[in-house]
């Protein structure tokens, strides 16, 4: 992980102050890319613990479509009630709201447009004897990995969240917008994602380590080994209040990678649950806390 302690400093170095939406500030640079080796180890952060189990969670809250944030608490925690999770601040925000239908609303965001994107297009349906057109819902990630399954040298592998005549109906627009897939000729999937605007030292790690428990996943249900995980940045920054931490984080050594296990048994993308997935031989130093900007 010695490519994110490289773009830490180099924002700390090379970046701009900069105003921002929470009114937090920022010191940024636009334009990076970092890239992993997913052979060689699991890229979990080790230089601050990462909060597994969330970001798993989340994950799995992304591909079953959800937009709600109490399912996130339960998948997560296993209950609704009680429970904060990393969304909670986004559902209880006073700009977001006025606009949620329900309790733990949070629109039309990351996983709801994986899984229901709206089309134009529509078809007659039929219910209790009356008939009406009604907009078709695509489901992206089954396309995706029906795509890498049927055509792996195929150039359309890709998934998008960013369905920019929905922002209004989102608590937070997304920031990993896209990601691509390629399947090379050792049968090794490999990911490209691309995050319009990524908090470095909060949301990276994260970030990170989700995209490539993600292309684990595909790669199994799709009978495929990993390949690498390459992440491009827009907006790459590092909140003015985040800055202290980032020094101390920067005195430490990384440590060696950990492992990843799924259940083999697993060929399902819709299957797999948070004991389906264990980070095995992770260690790492002690935890850094900072706020996060809403």
């Amino acid at each position: 992980m010695r490519q994110y302690l490289d773009l830490l400093q180099d924002i700390l170095e090379n970046g701009e102050a900069k105003d921002d939406r929470t009114g937090t500030g920022t010191i940024s640079v636009f334009g990076r890319n970092i890239r992993f080796d997913l052979r060689e180890g699991f890229p979990a952060v080790t230089t601050k613990k990462l909060a597994w189990k969330a970001c798993v969670g989340e994950l799995l809250w992304f591909i079953e479509g959800s937009g709600d944030e109490r399912r996130l608490a339960e998948i997560t925690h296993g209950s609704r009630e009680g429970t904060v999770t990393i969304w909670t601040p986004n559902a209880l925000a006073p700009y977001w709201t006025p606009k949620a239908k329900f309790e733990g609303d949070l629109g039309r965001v990351y996983g709801v447009q994986w899984r229901h994107w709206q089309s134009t297009n529509t078809e007659w349906i039929s219910e209790k004897g009356i008939s009406y057109k009604k907009n078709i819902e695509i489901d992206q990630l089954t396309n995706l990995i029906n795509g890498i399954k049927q055509d792996p040298n195929g150039r359309r592998h890709i998934l998008n969240a960013w369905n920019a005549g929905e922002l209004d109906d989102m608590a937070l627009p997304p920031c990993h917008i896209l990601c691509q897939f390629y399947v090379n000729k050792n049968q090794e999937l490999s990911c490209h994602m691309y995050q319009r605007s990524v908090d470095v030292f909060l949301g990276l790690p994260f970030n990170i380590a989700s995209y490539a428990l993600f292309t684990h996943m595909i790669a199994q249900v799709s009978n495929l080994s990993v390949g690498e995980l390459i992440i491009s940045t827009g907006d790459t920054h590092i909140y003015k209040n985040h800055i202290d931490q980032v020094k101390e984080q920067l005195t430490r050594d990384p440590l060696p990678l950990p492992q990843l296990v799924l259940n083999s048994s697993i060929k399902d993308i819709d299957k797999f649950t948070m004991g389906d997935i264990t980070l095995v031989n992770y260690s790492s130093h002690s935890p850094l806390k900072a706020p996060m900007a809403v």
